[in-house]
């Protein structure tokens, strides 16, 4: 009995150190790794790749190449233990335009600079705190004392809708609403484009962030929600301008203020 235990006890011992499932074997060649190309394709977008254009990639010179099934290339890379699985004309690759493309940012063009504000030399007979609006340079003068004044750009009426006169500043408004007299509602509908009756004050109104309203008239010198259009003939009579411009001149004129309109 203790021979055969002694015998057994001898077979499992050589057992254990020949067998090719040992614990240390199993770890000494672990299964390959698989990797795809096409995860990389993100990051080629991520570097600036534009979509729908073509990437051309070259085959590793250290891999060996052998068809496999599915229409599937493997390709044992030198690295050990690493597989580059690819599809048989995977050397071209293409991204697709369905990736989202960035959203095309509109740029509204720049007014000139020489259209902003400035205290300049001023030399004329109306009072201090008198309106002067020069239609054909598209400044506005407040005549200041000492033969001074303060000069803005503005955007005057379009050709056919200018008009020069004498007026006086009959009433001041911050945020003013918008209220289009119907001659417009109807001249502007026949150009194919809808105006409302009526719109509350805010930065989407025309009428911008103050207005001036000019005696018993329709015009006013006010501000816009498309500040480029100042040094123009854009509007339809009234003066426009830069919002910031605007609020500054409000505060510099007092109702009864005579506007000249040249």
């Amino acid at each position: 009995m203790r021979l055969s235990a002694c015998l057994l006890t001898a077979a499992s011992l050589l057992a254990l150190q020949t067998s090719p499932l040992s614990a240390q074997d199993r770890y000494r060649q672990p299964p390959p790794v698989v990797v795809s190309p096409d995860l990389s394709a993100p990051w080629v977008m991520q570097l600036g790749q534009q979509p729908g254009k073509v990437v051309r990639r070259r085959a590793p010179t250290n891999v060996q190449v052998q068809q496999g099934q599915q229409g599937l290339t493997m390709r044992r890379s030198s690295v050990p233990g690493l597989v580059l699985v690819q599809p048989t004309n995977a050397d071209v690759s293409v991204i697709t335009s369905s990736v989202a493309r960035p959203a095309q940012t509109q740029i509204q063009p720049q007014m000139d600079p020489k259209f902003l504000p400035a205290s300049v030399e001023y030399q004329t007979s109306h009072k201090p705190g008198t309106i002067i609006i020069d239609s054909a340079s598209k400044y506005l003068y407040l005549v200041q004392e000492g033969g001074k004044a303060r000069r803005y750009g503005v955007g005057v009426g379009k050709e056919g809708m200018g008009w020069k006169g004498v007026e006086n500043v009959t009433r001041k408004a911050e945020w003013p609403e918008w209220r289009p007299p119907s001659s417009m509602i109807e001249r502007e509908r026949k150009k194919g484009r809808i105006l409302p009756t009526y719109m509350a004050g805010g930065e989407a109104n025309p009428l911008g962030a103050r207005a001036l309203y000019l005696g018993s008239t329709l015009y006013r010198i006010h501000g816009t929600n498309a500040p480029w259009t100042v040094g123009t003939n854009a509007s339809s009579g009234c003066i426009r301008m830069r919002n910031q411009d605007v609020m500054e001149l409000y505060e510099m004129v007092r109702v009864g203020a005579k506007v000249v309109v040249m």
